[in-house]
Parts: C-alpha cells; sequence; structure tokens
C-alpha cells in the first residue's frame, strides 16, 4: 500500500501518447486536473499570504505555465495532459454553465441592497450606454486600424466581447484589495451587468455575422426579450425559492443547498429553456436574495452559508483562472501558422491593450457627468480606479472559444479569424490581469486611497491602548494556577507583536491640541457611524435570539444603511425612514369600508400594530444597546455625548408610541413579549442541552432526541405563534358598566344586534348634530369628543376609553348628537343598533330608567367639563 502511495504522483506523471492515440483519453484524467489545480492553488494562496501578488494574476500565470508545459513540450503532462486536454476541449458554453451561476449568484447575494439601490444609475449606466460606446469605439479601431479586412459585424463582434468587465476577475480582485464600499458595489455591480449585456450583444452580432438579416425591428425585440425576460425569469426563481425557503425550519443542509440549486436551475432555464440571458437572471436572483432574503439564515445557519459559498468561490476561481492560463497557453501554442502569416500580431495585440484602456477611459469620460451626480457620486480618483479596473476574465475567453468552434465548420468566419478572437482575447486576458490586476494596488496607494482617515487613526491607536490593557488583565486572571505556578510576562509579551508599536498614555481619539473644526466633523461623523454599526449588530443579534421577526429585522436594517448615507450632513436619523411603518397608512381607510369584512380590517389593523410594536421596542433596544457599548468603549467625549444625545431624541417617538400601545392595546404588547420569551426559553433550553454533551453528561443519542423535542415545539412557536386576542361582544357587554346590569334575556336580544367597527386614528364616530343612530361601546382606544362655546370657538375636551358608553342619551331623547366623537388612537369599538336600544327599554320600565341614569350622568359628566374649559379659556 505503501508503494502505491509513494509512487502515484509519478503514475500520474507518466507519458501516456501512446495510449492516448489508440483508445483516446480517459474521462477520469479530467478529475487528476481539477485535484492539481486546487492543491496548486491551496500551495500558491499559502505562499503569497502577506505580499502584494493578487492571488487571481498568480493562478493565470500558473496556468499558463502548465499549458505551456502540455502544449509547448513534446513529452507532455502525461495524464495530468490529458485531464487538461478535457478542459481545455470542453464546450465554452458547457464552460460557463458550471462556473458562472455559481459566481455570480455569490456575488450578487453578497452586495448590499441598499448600497445596490444608491448606484443603480450608475451600474445601469456603464454596463448599458458604457458598453455600447465602448463596442462601437472598439470596433471602429479594428476595423479601420488593424490589418485583417474584417467586415463591420466581425469587428464589432470582437470589441463586444471584449468590452465588458468580467465580474470573476473583478470580484477577486476587489476582495483581496479591500477597496471601499462604495467603489467596490459600483465596479462588482457594473461587470455583473455588463457581463450580461455584453453576452446579449454578442448573441446578437454574431447572428448578424452568420447572415442573419439585420431589421432594427427584430433586434429591438431580441433585445427586450433577452433582458426583460432574463429580469423576470430571475425574480420568479427568487419569489419560490423564497416562498419554499420559509417552509425549511432550522434544517442548514437543506437551506444552502437550496440557494445553490436555484442558481444553477435558473441558469439553465434561462439559457436552455427560454433562450433569454442566464447571466441576468442569475444576477437578478442574487440580488433578489440579498434583498429580502438574508435574515432568512441566522445563526449558525448563516455563518454556515457564509462558509459554503465562500469554499464555493474559492474553488471556482481557482479552477477557472488556471483553466484560462491553460486556454490562452493552448491559443498562442497552437497558433503558430496564423503568426507566421501574421507577422505582427504581437504588436496588434499590445496596440488592442492600449486601445481597451483607452476606450474605458472614454466610456468613463463621457459618463462622468452622470456618475458624479447619481448615487454617492463619484470623484476623479475613483474615475481613475474605474478605468484601471476594468479587468476581462473567463467570460470574454469563453465566448472567444464559441467565435472559434462556430468558425471551424462556418462560411461567415474563417477558421484565422476564430483563432485571432481566441488569441486577441487571451492576450487581452492576460495582460490586463497581469498589468492592471497586479498595479492596481499601488495606483489605490499613489491617490491616497488606502490611506486612514485621522479619526480612523486615533481610533486605532486608542483601541491598541485598550487591547494592552485587556491583555494585562488577561494575564492577571491566568498568569498564576495552583498547578503549575507563575508565568512570564515578558515572554507573554514578546509573542503579542500586534501590539509592540504601543507606548506611551493612551490618548483620547477626540482630544486635539488644536481646534480643528474639520477634525470635529470628521470625528462626529466616524461616531455617528460607529453607533449605527453598533445598533445593526443588535438587530442581527436580535433576529438570532428571536426578538424580532425576518421582516422586521430587513426594515430595521434598512433603516440604518440610509441613515449611514446621511451622518455626513445631519444628525442620526434611522428613525425617519421606519415612521412611515409606525403609522397607520391612508391607505387603511379604504379598507373600512362596507365591501371589506370587518373582521379582515380588524386582523390587518392589529397585525399592523404589532409590526410597530415590533419596531420600536426593537429600535429602543438596539440604540440603548449601542449607545452602553459607545460609552464604554469611547467614554466620555463631547462629541460621543452628542451623538448619544441624537440617539436619545431618536427614540422618543417610539417610547411615547409603546406608551400609547400600553393604554390602548396593551394585549398587543403582552402577545409581543410572550413570543419573545417563549423563543428565548426554548433557545436557552438548546444550548442547555448542548453544554451537557459538551461536558459529557449526555450521550449523542440522548442530546439529539432531547434537542429534536425542543426544535419541535421551536417550530410550533414559529408556525402558530400566540395571536392578540380580539375582546368578543359577549365579554364587553358582560363587563360593560351599563349593558352589564342588564338581564340576560336583554343581553342576547343586543349582542346579536351589534357590529365590531375597528376605526383608525381621526376617524369620526358620529358628529355634533347628526342623527342618532347607535349606542358605541369603547373596547380598546381613545376617543375625544368636541363641540362649540356659544362663542363658536371650538374646544377640545378629555377622552374616554375602554367601558365607555356614548351616544346612549342622543338615542333615547331622539335627538341630534351633542358633540363629535373623534378617535384619538386605533380603536376597536361595537355598535349597538338605536331600534334595538328602543325596544330593549320599553320591555322593561326598569331599564328604562337604568339607561336614563346612565345617559344623564354622562351628560352631566360632559357639561360640567366643558363648563370648566370654557372658565378657563375666559
Amino acid at each position: 500500500m505503501e508503494s502505491i502511495v509513494l509512487t502515484t504522483p509519478f503514475r500520474v506523471l507518466e507519458e501516456s501518447t501512446s495510449s492516448s492515440e489508440s483508445s483516446g483519453s480517459d474521462p477520469t484524467n479530467a478529475v487528476i486536473f481539477v485535484g492539481i489545480s486546487l492543491l496548486l492553488g491551496i500551495a500558491c494562496r499559502h505562499v503569497l499570504r502577506g505580499t502584494r501578488v493578487p492571488y487571481s494574476v498568480a493562478l493565470l500565470v500558473l496556468g499558463i505555465g502548465i499549458g505551456s508545459l502540455e502544449y509547448g513540450t513534446h513529452h507532455g503532462l502525461g495524464r495530468i495532459g490529458d485531464g487538461i486536454r478535457i478542459w481545455a476541449n470542453i464546450d465554452p458554453d458547457l464552460l460557463l454553465a458550471v462556473f458562472l451561476p455559481a459566481l455570480l449568484f455569490e456575488s450578487a447575494f453578497s452586495m448590499e441592497v441598499h448600497q445596490i439601490k444608491r448606484c443603480a444609475v450608475q451600474m445601469i449606466l456603464l454596463a448599458g450606454p458604457g458598453v455600447l460606446i465602448s463596442t462601437f469605439c472598439l470596433g471602429s479601431a479594428l476595423k479601420l486600424a488593424f490589418p485583417y479586412n474584417w467586415s463591420w459585424q466581425t469587428s464589432l463582434l470582437l470589441g463586444g466581447l471584449l468590452s465588458a468587465t468580467d465580474p470573476v476577475a473583478v470580484v477577486a480582485l476587489l476582495k483581496e484589495l479591500g477597496a471601499s464600499k462604495k467603489l467596490g458595489t459600483i465596479i462588482e455591480g457594473e461587470s455583473l451587468m455588463n457581463d450580461g449585456t455584453a453576452i446579449v450583444v454578442y448573441q446578437l452580432l454574431l447572428r448578424m455575422v452568420t447572415g442573419w438579416a439585420f431589421n432594427w425591428g427584430a433586434v429591438i425585440k431580441f433585445l427586450v426579450q433577452v433582458s426583460l425576460g432574463a429580469v423576470g425569469v430571475g425574480l420568479a426563481f427568487g419569489i419560490a425559492s423564497v416562498l419554499w425557503l420559509g417552509f425549511i425550519f432550522n434544517d442548514t443542509v437543506i437551506e444552502i443547498t437550496l440557494t445553490l440549486t436555484v442558481s444553477y436551475v435558473a441558469y439553465f432555464t434561462a439559457q436552455q429553456g427560454a433562450d433569454i440571458s442566464g447571466v441576468l437572471t442569475v444576477m437578478t436572483l442574487g440580488m433578489f436574495y440579498s434583498a429580502v432574503a438574508k435574515t432568512a439564515f441566522k445563526g449558525e445557519s448563516q455563518q454556515s452559508l457564509h462558509h459554503f459559498w465562500e469554499m464555493v468561490a474559492y474553488i471556482a476561481n481557482t479552477l477557472i483562472f488556471i483553466l484560462s492560463g491553460v486556454v490562452i497557453a493552448e491559443g498562442i501554442l497552437h497558433g503558430d501558422n496564423i503568426f507566421k502569416t501574421h507577422d505582427y500580431s504581437w504588436g496588434y495585440l499590445i496596440l488592442l491593450y492600449v486601445l481597451i484602456l483607452v476606450s474605458r477611459a472614454v466610456v468613463v469620460g463621457v459618463l462622468y457627468p452622470f456618475l458624479r451626480y447619481f448615487g454617492y457620486g463619484l470623484d476623479l480618483k475613483e474615475a481613475c480606479i474605474l478605468v484601471w479596473g476594468g479587468l476581462r476574465g473567463a467570460v470574454a475567453l469563453s465566448l472567444s472559444l464559441s467565435v472559434k468552434r462556430v468558425s471551424d465548420g462556418s462560411q461567415y468566419i474563417s477558421s484565422d479569424t476564430g483563432t485571432l478572437f481566441v488569441f486577441f482575447t487571451g492576450g487581452v486576458v492576460f495582460l490586463t490581469l497581469i498589468i492592471n490586476g497586479s498595479t492596481t494596488q499601488f495606483v489605490l496607494h499613489f491617490l491616497g486611497m488606502d490611506k486612514l482617515s485621522t479619526a480612523k487613526k486615533r481610533i486605532l491607536n486608542y483601541t491598541k491602548h485598550e487591547m494592552l490593557n485587556k491583555a494585562l488583565e488577561a494575564f492577571g486572571d491566568l498568569g498564576d494556577d495552583e498547578e503549575l505556578g507563575p508565568a512570564d510576562w515578558p515572554t507573554v509579551k514578546r509573542y503579542i507583536t500586534s501590539l509592540n508599536d504601543v507606548a506611551g498614555e493612551p490618548v483620547h481619539p477626540h482630544t486635539s491640541a488644536e481646534n480643528d473644526d474639520n477634525l470635529d466633523h470628521m470625528n462626529l461623523k466616524d461616531i455617528r457611524i460607529r453607533l449605527l454599526n453598533g445598533v445593526q449588530a443588535a438587530y442581527w443579534e436580535m433576529l438570532n435570539e428571536g426578538r424580532i421577526p425576518q421582516t422586521i429585522a430587513n426594515l430595521l436594517m434598512q433603516s440604518v444603511e440610509e441613515a449611514i448615507d446621511r451622518v455626513s450632513h445631519e444628525p442620526l436619523c434611522d428613525w425617519k425612514g421606519l415612521r412611515s411603518y409606525v403609522n397607520i397608512p391612508n391607505y387603511y381607510k379604504f379598507l373600512q369600508t362596507s365591501v371589506v369584512p370587518r373582521k379582515l380590517v380588524t386582523y390587518f389593523s392589529v397585525e399592523r400594530l404589532e409590526s410597530a410594536c415590533y419596531i420600536c421596542a426593537g429600535f429602543l433596544r438596539a440604540h440603548r444597546t449601542a449607545r452602553l457599548q459607545l460609552n464604554e468603549f469611547i467614554g466620555e467625549s463631547e462629541i460621543a455625548s452628542l451623538v448619544i444625545k441624537e440617539s436619545e431624541e431618536e427614540g422618543e417617538d417610539a417610547q411615547k408610541f409603546l406608551e400609547e400601545v400600553r393604554v390602548t392595546f396593551p394585549q398587543v404588547l403582552r402577545v409581543v413579549k410572550t413570543r419573545q420569551v417563549t423563543y428565548a426559553v426554548l433557545n436557552h433550553l438548546i444550548d442547555y442541552v448542548h453544554n451537557l454533551e459538551k461536558i459529557g453528561i449526555l450521550e449523542e443519542k440522548e442530546m439529539a432526541h432531547l434537542h429534536d423535542a425542543v426544535q419541535t415545539d421551536l417550530k410550533r412557536l414559529v408556525r402558530n405563534p400566540p395571536l392578540v386576542k380580539i375582546p368578543k361582544i359577549r365579554d364587553l357587554i358582560s363587563t360593560n358598566p351599563l349593558l352589564g346590569a342588564l338581564p340576560p334575556t336583554v343581553r342576547e336580544r343586543l349582542i346579536g344586534s351589534t357590529k365590531e367597527i375597528m376605526k383608525l386614528r381621526g376617524a369620526t364616530l358620529y358628529g355634533e348634530g347628526s342623527k342618532p343612530t347607535g349606542v358605541w361601546l369603547i373596547s380598546n382606544g381613545v376617543v375625544k369628543w368636541s363641540s362649540k362655546s356659544a362663542r363658536n370657538k371650538p374646544l377640545l375636551h378629555p377622552t374616554f376609553s375602554h367601558g365607555s358608553t356614548l351616544g346612549l342619551y342622543e338615542v333615547l331623547v331622539g335627538k341630534p348628537y351633542i358633540c363629535d366623537i373623534v378617535t384619538d388612537s386605533v380603536v376597536l369599538c361595537f355598535s349597538v343598533d338605536s331600534e334595538k336600544i328602543l325596544i330593549a327599554l320599553r320591555s322593561d320600565p326598569a331599564i328604562e330608567d337604568f339607561f336614563w341614569q346612565v345617559s344623564i350622568q354622562l351628560v352631566f359628566l360632559i357639561n360640567l367639563l366643558g363648563i370648566k374649559l370654557r372658565q378657563g379659556q375666559g
């Protein structure tokens, strides 16, 4: 066995030319290439750690080296070479189908939806008009400056093929260099969108090159069908899969597998089934997941999902860059005849690279006024990075291979043209990755875009001092024990090299020797952002703890992202984005028509109150947590105190709303709190069971049994949570001071004629001077009454709440209502028809006397309070 293991690498490298010629390559050799590529990728990542060489650039060079050894030497690489040839000869469409869905979904899903919204216009400009401008510029240059006598369609085909920045290459580079979020979003979003745009343009031009009759109507129809159809299919798959995701409960494996599966199924459905852009479909799918489903993954599921897609992206990037290098080497080494025919092909490749940079600069220059105006804006330094970061990669290379494959049996494209397409595209991919990819970090440094601001440097230095204090505290707790005795602090400190540059007393980050208004503004902006980041982290924690549902978490986090955009020119304002979700919207008034069932109106109104309570409670808790953490970290300072005061003022409206609900609908708060406590108790039980297994008290089987039992309870809580109990008319009448004293037979008759009504704030139950139609019983909420004084001045009077009976006096005397009754909150009330009241009092003189007593008491109270108010105003 040992000899087999030791000789396996040599057997893999044995020459297999004779066997290949006789029987063809073994398909399993393709797996060997995958394994070798990943092994080289691991070694490359390990060696390059800490260096400035981009990982993707190193992989491309490795791929070219491997391809050169296979195609440029007599003996080749044996079975590894067979695997290389299998992958190099793979159908280009299959190559895209294998790698693109996962890479596109991972990239789109990882983007922040708020930044996508802000940068959407900039991305669309670069991906739409930008690609068309670049296609025209490059196509014209290829037609006029290159000596190949290509038609305009063929020249534009190569120009369009080379116009799109490649998401695989760009995203890999941006993540390595740690570009700013704003710039990273624009470049990454553009590369995703214009990749789809370039493929659509490529498909259109390829049809023209291969004899498709040009017709503007057909062209527009094709573009609309391919692009808008892709967006529609992506949204359809997104909605369907997210709904399915909602039925999956705490099953990380299924949740993650669903995200992977839907990306491939959507791509194949669009590309092969509907004949539309699979790239745009998967991009739409990923962005939909980013906007809607990010909070569906909580706790361990979220971490597992992150690690899974990180691994998928790493494997796919490693394979695709090495394979791109192999294809480039194969195109160069097998293009000897072309180079002999066209002596200056290498020179024209360099010229093409320069033209690509020029066309990229033209695109950014033409669109710069719009790029600067929309979204977050764009300054000149960022525009330079946008020009220099326009890398080309595997997508363009795959499209050129498709042209090469078409040219092999086509009368419209010669075989030499197909080979030149691969040569030029491969050369451009190589040059942009090697030159632009390797030097982007130096351009960032030269432009000063990789430097920390003064405020961030102060925070960093202050944090290092705090870390040193924490290290000393930890050493004090751990540096001595009964078994081993004391540890040596100098030796411990020698291993903590990250704190070697900490010296002297810590300087508070907001302390400055001289007055600097600009520095104070930077500090203020920085502290606001840090507090809002703390608020967002608190939202994530509350989501994991079950304190807020997924939909509410999305709203809360969106409000933080919008507030972060405004911190430079206004105080904290994340409540501004939530206010509309707390207040009852105006369109709810249309629900109170006779067409909509009253029970449905009540359900929607109570549901809205629940959501508002979750928002307010979560907002207050998150801000309180963030304030405590900020104060603990930064200590006392004028700037920190100002931001903390802004945070406290932000919570005033939320606190006021909860106090109002506590008075008007206390059962809503009780249900919200009950759900939170139940979720917390069940999570505590899960942690307790896991801890028992960790310390060895429980065996794995016992732990699994208890864990499943608690998970069943947790699932029941999520699927069937406690609901707000709306008082029934029977219970309300029995507890009402007026109707509860009536005989049971009379009460039953009144119950049958009672209507349940939910009214929003500001609604009028009845107006002064109107004909009395019934008696109103207030179950939940507050109403206020108003009347006009003798001097014709409106007077607002005290309010009535739970248990109040209104309108009885007017029904008894048969006269119009004596005042206006207007809701001062959301009100749940019941209306008893006036005819039923009159029938009840006629049935028994004692009932009539009782009704008169109650109504006179109420009228006396109203008049007495009105007199006092008029006297106060007089």
